[in-house]
């Protein structure tokens, strides 16, 4: 039998065996709560109506693609289109009374309410008291604004920031400007960090990262990393990491766009400094949506009683703005900055209640899943399985053609499997995958994602992706006479 006739018949035991799994998934519900988009959809160079974007009406309506990109942007929860509805029917039949006027039967909170509930439906996806989380910004800015308070470089001491070198580009911008905003040279005031043991995917181990933290203890100040790297998946050790450099007295920031609502976080109890996420991808509250922040309790901390003759006095420094001040008197329009207690002090301008209202809805979704520990539970099982049908589902001839970056240890990762192809393929790969209704995304020059989220992909999207991506192989081969 060829290589591709076990393939063929390895697909099709995987697909019983998923159906199975698909069945006994306790978390089976959840994918209801959400817009599965139908492959005739994703084919589509038109605008739908409300009614057909909904309900998936028309041809292929059933035929659901394979969505595998909650990596990059989640997909839309159904009560998302409710509840904004209902924000704008506050709106339009309220006006500025939505700030303060709760309506009977609404399940939204009023405007000035917006960000506290916002706040204790995330406090537990990260592991952080209410008081010390924020919605607010986006990811990027809420970094700067955490580096505005907390990175205070003294230029014959401690003044480097760390990070390592293959950082989303928008981390890299923010350390660079950040140095250059204190006058400092990036060239000797920016460490990168690279792997010796795998330069080319740049897996870091946490041996490595340990050893550069005690090279440059006596000049870092400051330590930024990702909970999760975006282009390998790696899952880093954020408590090992995090105890390491605050033993050094370094300051510690992490990233967690691709680790927030990807897997269990317990940013307090790790004794976190400070860390910043966005929302809209396994958060699935809409692109570009609003972001968060966490600062640990000790960092945000009001110490004394705030007067009017000395209110800068008693809490942290960092750019201030009027949503972060105290509740009770933020109406009251003083020129005194008494900021709330927690990270809800380093707010700026009142935020978005559209976006709000966005994320919240997805995080309903989330508590009725039972919080991060269930979905993690069975996002390993899903990635494994997927890992699994990597091997058996594809020919020999396509499996030469790629190899999984990603650390197989499921301890080392999110949701993610990062899938090195051989030079040129990718092109045709990522066409003929959309080709058969399959969404995943890129990364150039060489690498896609691809990323069951347990929230609303199936174990037979699993099998789906892999029987599309043999498919996709054996075109690309053909092509480039390999």
């Amino acid at each position: 039998m060829s290589s591709h006739s076990n393939a063929a018949a390895a697909i099709a035991a995987a697909r019983e065996r998923a159906r199975a799994l698909d069945r006994d998934d306790p978390l089976a519900f959840t994918r209801s709560e959400f817009n599965i988009p139908t492959k005739a959809q994703i084919a589509s160079t038109r605008l739908p109506d409300s009614a057909t974007a909904e309900t998936g009406s028309g041809d292929g309506a059933t035929d659901k693609c394979v969505y595998l990109c909650g990596n990059s942007l989640g997909l839309q929860p159904k009560r998302t289109q409710t509840r904004i509805s209902q924000y704008l029917s506050t709106w339009a039949t309220q006006g500025v009374q939505g700030h303060f006027k709760p309506l009977d039967e609404s399940p939204l909170p009023t405007w000035l309410d917006a960000d506290e509930r916002a706040a204790q439906l995330i406090a537990p996806i990260v592991g952080a008291s209410e008081a010390e989380v924020a919605v607010m910004q986006t990811l990027t800015a809420n970094l700067h604004l955490l580096m505005s308070a907390f990175y205070q470089p003294d230029i014959n001491g401690k003044h480097k920031i760390m990070l390592e070198s293959k950082a989303f580009p928008s981390d890299h911008f923010a350390v660079e400007t950040q140095l250059r905003h204190h006058n400092l040279d990036p060239a000797t005031s920016m460490i990168t960090l690279t792997s010796p043991s795998s330069p080319e995917d740049n897996i870091l181990t946490t041996a490595e990262i340990l050893s550069s933290i005690d090279a440059h203890a006596a000049t870092t100040a400051l330590l930024l990393l990702p909970g999760i790297q975006y282009y390998t998946g790696q899952l880093l050790d954020i408590p090992t990491i995090t105890a390491h450099a605050r033993r050094h007295s370094i300051f510690v920031i992490w990233d967690l766009a691709h680790a927030v609502g990807n897997v269990s976080l317990r940013l307090h109890d790790w004794n976190v400094d400070a860390a910043a996420w966005c929302s809209y991808k396994y958060l699935n509250s809409g692109p570009g949506c609003i972001g968060g922040m966490f600062v640990h309790e000790r960092n945000s901390a009001v110490t004394r009683a705030i007067t009017e003759d000395r209110p800068e006095e008693g809490y942290t420094n960092r750019l201030a703005g009027w949503w972060g001040n105290e509740k009770g008197t933020r109406f009251v329009m003083a020129n005194k900055f008494h900021p709330v207690k927690g990270a809800a002090g380093f707010q700026l301008s009142n935020p978005s209640i559209l976006d709000i209202t966005s994320l919240s809805a997805s995080l309903e979704v989330f508590a009725e899943a039972g919080g991060v520990g269930a979905l993690r539970d069975k996002s390993v099982r899903l990635t494994g399985f997927l890992e699994e049908l990597l091997s058996s589902g594809v020919g020999e001839e396509e499996r030469g053609l790629f190899r999984v970056i990603t650390p197989r240890d499921a301890e080392q990762r999110g949701a993610q499997l990062s899938l090195m192809l051989k030079g040129g393929l990718l092109e045709t790969v990522m066409r003929e995958l959309e080709r058969r209704g399959v969404i995943v995304d890129e990364r150039r020059p060489d690498v896609i994602r691809v990323a069951p989220a347990p929230l609303y992909n199936t174990f037979e999207d699993c099998v789906g992706f892999v029987e599309a991506f043999a498919e996709a192989l054996a075109v690309a081969r053909r092509e480039r006479g390999l």
